[in-house]
């Protein structure tokens, strides 16, 4: 009888324990998915008080009057707009007209930008593909400037809405040619959406910048690195907070894999990162190329770039290869009249 007794008391302990630390996990993935994933929550990351203290934040900008060129013409002729999501959630961007004489028809490029960032932050990418004859747009991610939302998706909902993009573009001009360009959660976006099998024939190329290629190891990656979050917290929390996604937002982590959604696309690609990225891990490059299923896809490396500075860093090798890229894709010869630009043969 004693024995007995005693295994009970031993099992109600365990049991106990194994509560409290199940407890404790699901606090701190609540904690973390809403620190990360809940812009309007008071204490997200959204409302830190932090200072940067990436490498990115240190890096000079070799293209820095370009940058400043850039953001004065988005500024000036941006002009909006909005569409309806899958969920119903309002999305904005900016539409920006060609600014060449005589552009090429039918050309448009879409500029994802990066996690907490907004479409301002791609005005130098968009003046490039502006240049070259492209309608550009734009979008703000959902939970971003003026789009609503209440999660962020990090690319698993923000992929349908690209996807809703473009299919306004398509309805629009239906000979539409379609090119894709995405930073860091942008570039993910990008990826995500040339793999899902509803993609429109219009979407000719895609351009992915220091895109991480799993969302669950992305944040493994930051939970190490960032944060200093030992693995066997940080791996059941990570798990924890995907359910707590999937209850909440609508989605899994793992419906975040851009090394699944490669697999699945065949327009051609091009990668681009940093070799001193620390917040993407340069890895991710080869990860993302080799998943690639398309015949047509290239990568660069730009070495001493930090996360999302390769243009910045190296702007001559950056614009050779992204326009190089781009001309044979699309097979178009530089428009006349373009003032103040220069395409790198």
């Amino acid at each position: 009888m004693t024995q007995r007794s005693n295994a009970t008391t031993v099992a109600r302990t365990l049991l106990g324990a194994s509560a409290v630390t199940a407890g404790a996990f699901y606090a701190v993935a609540d904690y973390l998915f809403r620190f990360v994933l809940e812009p309007g929550w008071k204490h997200s990351l959204f409302h830190s008080s932090q200072p940067d203290t990436t490498l990115a934040a240190r890096q000079p900008h070799y293209d820095a009057q370009e940058e400043t060129e850039a953001a004065q013409w988005f500024e000036d002729a941006k002009r909006e707009a909005t569409i309806t999501a899958f969920d119903g959630v309002r999305l904005h961007g900016w539409v920006l007209d060609p600014d060449c004489a005589n552009p090429p028809q039918h050309l448009y490029a879409i500029c994802c930008h990066g996690y907490s960032g907004e479409p301002a932050e791609m005005a130098k990418y968009a003046h490039r593909f502006s240049k070259l004859g492209f309608t550009v747009f734009t979008p703000a991610s959902r939970c971003h400037e003026l789009s609503g939302g209440t999660y962020i998706g990090m690319g698993a909902l923000e992929h349908r809405d690209l996807l809703r993009w473009i299919d306004a573009i398509v309805t629009s001009d239906p000979k539409s040619q379609i090119l894709l360009d995405g930073n860091s959660m942008g570039a993910a976006t990008v990826m995500l959406a040339v793999g899902n099998p509803k993609l429109p024939n219009n979407v000719k190329a895609a351009i992915a910048d220091c895109g991480y290629a799993s969302l669950e190891d992305q944040f493994l990656y930051s939970a190490k690195n960032l944060y200093h979050i030992p693995p066997f917290i940080a791996r059941p929390a990570i798990r924890i907070m995907s359910s707590i996604a999937r209850h909440r937002a609508g989605y899994s982590f793992s419906e975040a894999s851009c090394v699944e959604a490669l697999r699945h696309t065949s327009i051609p690609m091009l990668f681009i990162h940093g070799s001193a990225d620390d917040f993407v891990s340069p890895a991710n490059l080869d990860r993302n190329f080799r998943a690639c299923a398309s015949t047509v896809k290239q990568k660069l490396m730009i070495p001493g770039a930090a996360h999302a500075m390769a243009a910045s860093t190296d702007p001559k090798r950056y614009w050779k290869t992204v326009t190089a890229f781009v001309r044979q894709t699309f097979q178009f010869e530089k428009p006349k009249g373009i003032s103040g630009y220069v395409i790198f043969n």
